[in-house]
């Protein structure tokens, strides 16, 4: 249904993270996954992150969600931003589908705007990559060159500047996408009433690692050996480049490890940062009952939003889950290591399994226990 009208491997070898770049009719013939008052039914839910953004003269005021209301806003001038839609509606999911030439473990979040004329939210920069997908109305869309801007008032915890000058000024309609790299000012203005798709891609910071990496060491006991030195400075109040070295080399131990490093990124990467929308449980099931509802017809369909993650090079047959760890344990790797991560890779990149293929699946003791896991987690649901 949402099919790229472009080359993705070209993008990727020319434009990603490198340049902003204008592709009209990036998807031809575009209709609108979701409708504005379905928009803002969500903004209605305590568990969905919203925000209105009202434009003032030189200014822009922020009023958080949830949004029952719309009147006081008027007719001009404000904006609904949505985060995480896919989570929460699973009608734009093929349209999340479409950027999947993107690894999934980058993949932030779709947010969705309406705007009103003269909607929107200033100039500001981001630190992640982001598609601006059109869909009803128009935006004109200004974007500037990487340098060094000064944050709006000078607050540094802002991603607000004052302003910039453009190097792309384009008007974006139904189906056309501009595509913008961490670190480039840009800022839209809404011509007519529109519909807007942010699709977000995030990398990790060095603090964020170094946080979750912390966060590993604690929670696990690790990382206790300390540092040892064969000698010490003549002087009391200094500390020896040897042992500065010395020291930083217990770090980069630590990272070398693949128990360590590996886990960390796996959890770290597998999270997301918006709420899921979980499945409800009942009582738990069995793996019994699964076979009888797959062979009803029944489909195993993974909830919006959820990242399952296969480390490449790992040495444990597992998957990373949102955050967790699920340990293919019972399963002798040495027999058909091939087939299993073949098998591994198939879990971690379909969203739904039906049919003859999640029966066949499910020949496998281990991977019928993991759906089940699934099931019972509210990670996935059977439709």
């Amino acid at each position: 249904m949402y099919t790229p009208n472009f080359d993705t491997q070209e993008f990727l070898a020319h434009h990603w993270q490198k340049q902003p770049l204008v592709i009209k009719g990036a998807f031809a013939h575009f209709q609108d996954p979701i409708a504005p008052d379905e928009l803002a039914g969500l903004a209605c839910e305590e568990e969905v992150a919203s925000r209105i953004v009202l434009t003032k003269k030189d200014n822009w005021e922020i009023i958080q969600g949830p949004i029952e209301d719309y009147s006081p806003f008027g007719d001009t001038n404000w904006q609904l931003l949505v985060q995480a839609v896919n989570h929460w509606y699973p009608d734009v999911e093929p349209l999340v589908n479409a950027f999947r030439f993107i690894p999934d473990w980058r993949f932030d979040d779709l947010m969705v705007s309406y705007a009103t004329p003269g909607g929107g939210v200033g100039p500001h920069i981001d630190n992640y990559d982001v598609f601006l997908l059109q869909g009803e109305g128009r935006r004109r869309w200004k974007v500037g060159a990487k340098g060094q801007y000064s944050p709006r008032g000078g607050d540094t915890h802002t991603a607000l500047i004052d302003d910039f000058e453009p190097i792309l000024d384009v008007v974006l309609e139904a189906g056309d996408m501009l595509y913008i790299p961490p670190g480039f000012p840009h800022r839209g203005e809404t011509l007519e009433t529109a519909l807007s798709y942010s699709i977000g891609f995030r990398a990790p910071s060095q603090q964020e690692l170094f946080s979750s990496i912390a966060d590993h060491l604690i929670d696990t006991n690790g990382g206790n050996k300390r540092y040892t030195s064969n000698q010490e400075p003549a002087s009391p109040g200094l500390l020896s480049v040897e042992q500065q070295t010395g020291m930083l080399a217990l770090v980069s131990e630590i990272l070398s490890q693949p128990d360590h490093s590996q886990t960390v990124l796996g959890q770290t990467l597998s999270q997301n940062r918006f709420e899921l929308d979980l499945a409800e449980q009942g009582e738990s099931y069995s793996q019994e009952e699964l076979l009888e509802a797959l062979e009803d017809g029944a489909c195993l369909q993974r909830i919006g939003g959820l990242k399952v993650i296969r480390l490449e090079g790992d040495k444990h047959l597992r998957l990373f889950i949102n955050g967790e760890i699920y340990d293919f344990v019972d399963v002798d790797v040495d027999d058909n290591a091939d087939e299993l991560n073949e098998q591994l890779m198939l879990l971690a990149n379909a969203f739904s399994f039906e049919g003859e293929q999640a029966l066949d699946l499910c020949q496998h003791e281990a991977i019928g226990q993991y759906f089940v896991w699934l099931l019972n987690s509210g990670y996935a649901y059977l439709a």
